[in-house]
Protein backbone atom coordinates (compact mmCIF):
# COMPACT_ATOMS: atom_id res chain seq x y z
CA UNK A 1 0.00 0.00 0.00
CA UNK A 2 2.80 2.13 0.69
CA UNK A 3 4.17 2.02 -2.83
CA UNK A 4 0.57 2.84 -4.43
CA UNK A 5 0.89 6.02 -2.38
CA UNK A 6 4.30 7.08 -3.03
CA UNK A 7 3.77 6.59 -6.72
CA UNK A 8 0.69 9.34 -6.39
CA UNK A 9 2.87 11.19 -4.13
CA UNK A 10 5.36 11.38 -6.78
CA UNK A 11 2.64 12.03 -9.53
CA UNK A 12 1.69 15.48 -8.00
CA UNK A 13 5.58 16.69 -8.54
CA UNK A 14 5.75 20.69 -10.28
CA UNK A 15 6.53 19.32 -14.25
CA UNK A 16 4.85 19.24 -17.72
CA UNK A 17 2.25 16.64 -18.35
CA UNK A 18 4.45 14.85 -20.83
CA UNK A 19 7.33 14.76 -19.16
CA UNK A 20 5.10 13.23 -16.44
CA UNK A 21 3.35 10.81 -18.33
CA UNK A 22 7.49 10.12 -19.77
CA UNK A 23 8.65 8.93 -16.68
CA UNK A 24 5.89 7.35 -15.46
CA UNK A 25 5.67 4.87 -18.48
CA UNK A 26 9.29 4.41 -18.64
CA UNK A 27 9.90 3.65 -14.91
CA UNK A 28 6.94 1.22 -15.13
CA UNK A 29 8.49 -0.41 -17.93
CA UNK A 30 11.86 -0.90 -16.54
CA UNK A 31 10.11 -2.53 -12.62
CA UNK A 32 8.78 -4.97 -15.31
CA UNK A 33 12.53 -5.27 -17.18
CA UNK A 34 13.82 -6.07 -14.05
CA UNK A 35 11.64 -7.70 -12.11
CA UNK A 36 11.81 -5.09 -9.50
CA UNK A 37 9.47 -3.18 -6.74
CA UNK A 38 11.66 -0.48 -7.72
CA UNK A 39 13.02 1.21 -11.09
CA UNK A 40 15.97 2.83 -9.05
CA UNK A 41 14.53 6.60 -9.87
CA UNK A 42 13.55 7.32 -6.37
CA UNK A 43 10.94 10.19 -6.24
CA UNK A 44 10.50 9.83 -9.84
CA UNK A 45 6.71 9.32 -11.41
CA UNK A 46 5.94 5.70 -10.97
CA UNK A 47 8.72 4.63 -8.67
Amino acid sequence: MARRRAVFTNLSQPMPLHEKVYKLTRNIWRRIALRQDCCGNHGEPGC
